[in-house]
């Protein structure tokens, strides 16, 4: 179920700081890529491959770098991901801490999401640049440490 708050900026702060002190938060090892295959070549899967997408002209299988035939051109990312406890008002978070990521350390980010119902519903895949990862994750457990 999708929870709908309506708070203020600072209660959804201290909402979602709360939120992200619960939540089940992996550092996943190793540097990540986007490997690309024609429309037409969808991706083998593997044990590895962490999510699939496609537009209207290409897919993209977010894998180990390894897996992506060493091409030093793709872009390589860091990877960590949160699962939350059942019932936990997470709307907003996303976009929180998207924002406050960009404004601590200058960078974007991306986020796959999930959903396994067995392990509290949605879950997050976050990629930054890999070189960023123990930067964004020692801001991470600054916000999971409370005020």
């Amino acid at each position: 179920m999708v929870d709908i708050s309506i708070e203020t900026e600072a209660q959804t702060a201290q909402r979602l700081r709360q939120v992200i002190a619960a939540a089940e938060l992996e550092v996943h090892e190793g540097v990540w890529c986007y490997r690309e295959t024609p429309l037409a070549e969808p991706p083998r899967l593997s044990e590895h491959t962490l999510a699939v997408v496609r537009d209207a002209e290409s897919w993209s299988a977010l894998v180990p770098f390894t897996d992506a035939d060493g091409d030093p051109d793709v872009e390589q990312f860091g990877l960590f991901s949160f699962h939350f406890p059942a019932g936990v008002d997470n709307s907003g978070f996303v976009g929180w801490l998207a924002g406050h990521l960009k404004q601590a350390l200058g960078t974007g980010v991306f986020v796959v999401c999930g959903s396994n119902r067995s392990r509290g519903g949605i879950y997050d895949y976050w990629g930054c640049p890999s070189s960023l990862l123990p930067a964004a994750i020692a801001e991470i457990q600054t916000l999971r440490t409370p005020n």
